[in-house]
């Protein structure tokens, strides 16, 4: 199975009652393999990780002290 190289990840945030935002960043896969055997995919900053499986699955990794990240959608670029 042939393993995609970037993808969007979406995160969206209530702001209040009937207000959302969506947050898009792009990332790329890295050499490193995560927790779950799947690639590990990271934005330019290196701050934004997660690793994502062939299906879509997205688990945030979190790349320091203090994160609580929410998990995104993912949809993948070619």
């Amino acid at each position: 199975m042939e393993t995609t190289d970037r993808y969007r990840l979406s995160f969206t945030h209530q702001r209040s009652d009937r207000d959302t935002t969506t947050d898009e960043v792009i990332v790329e896969r890295t050499d490193t393999v995560g927790p779950g055997g799947n690639p590990v995919y990271c934005d330019p900053t290196g701050i934004l990780r997660a690793e994502i499986s062939p299906a879509g699955e997205v688990r945030m990794l979190a790349s320091g002290a203090y994160q609580a990240p929410t998990s995104p959608s993912a949809e993948p670029l070619l």
